[in-house]
Order: C-alpha cells, then structure tokens, then sequence
C-alpha cells in the first residue's frame, strides 16, 4: 500500500489505520520506520515533488519482494510543503518473524533514500531551493536524475 498526502502526514493516524488494517492477519512483527524534517542549515522546513509513475512501479518491485518473505510493506509520503518537526516519510513492515521486517524496513528505506523519484528542497526565507547537495541521481535517469 502506497499513500500521498498533501503536506505533513498524521503519523498518529496511519501509523494506527496500518495497524487495525492488518490486526488479524497474523504477522508477529509490525516495524514502523518514521522520517522527521529535522532543523538544519536554516532550514523552516523541506518541500517534495514526486514522480508517481516511477515511484509506483519502484514501490511494486518492494511489494513483490516482501510477499517473497511472507511479509507486506506500506509507504505513506508527502508532496509539497513539510515544515520543521512534522513528518513526510512513513514506511512500516509486517512479517510473521521480527528478523525479516527488521531487515527488510532497513533494506526499503536506504533504497527508498537512494532510488525513489523524489525531489527535495530546502524551504527558506519564503523560497523554495532544490537541495542538490542533499539529493541522489535517480540511477538511469538521465535527465529527472539532473533536476535543478
């Protein structure tokens, strides 16, 4: 399951709505990985664009590799305008043994980093500032890897 949200998620809210999704179906191990738009360089918050295609197809590659392990992902994240202290990023795994989510929430999330198509920038001083320096080239990309 993959969600967008205009603006900061309601963590509380999904973190409970995955939860009573999938309370009876019999998974021992439920990892939430939760992002934070933490205070840095100035920053009053980040804003994202995100490239649902792609995004979509990368998600499904994940779903399919979690029912191989008995397990289901689901991604929640923002578009637009997150400021500071508010989450855009909610990844959770549910698997019948802790060891597979543990692995797996980690494996997802450094490849969410590395290959979603998602564009970060830097809200200031009322302007919005593509975060190269912070960004990672989508891999075959070409020229949505060179976003400016």
């Amino acid at each position: 399951m993959l969600s967008l949200h205009n603006g900061a998620l309601n963590v509380p809210k999904i973190l409970q709505e995955w939860y009573e999704e999938e309370a009876v179906s019999n998974y021992g191990a439920y990892i939430p990985f939760v992002g934070t738009v933490r205070s840095e360089d100035g920053i009053e918050g980040l804003s994202f664009d995100i490239y649902e295609p792609i995004l979509e197809s990368w998600f499904a590659s994940w779903q399919k590799k979690a029912k191989e392990k008995g397990a289901i992902i689901k991604m929640a994240h923002s578009r637009g305008d997150v400021m500071l202290h508010e989450s855009s990023y909610i990844a959770a795994v549910f698997s019948p043994k802790r060891r597979v989510a543990l692995e797996f929430i980690d494996e997802f999330v450094e490849d969410f980093k590395a290959s979603a198509p998602i564009w970060k920038y830097d809200l200031k001083n009322g302007k919005r500032i593509y975060a190269k320096e912070r960004s990672t080239a989508i891999k075959g990309s070409g020229i949505l890897g060179e976003k400016q």
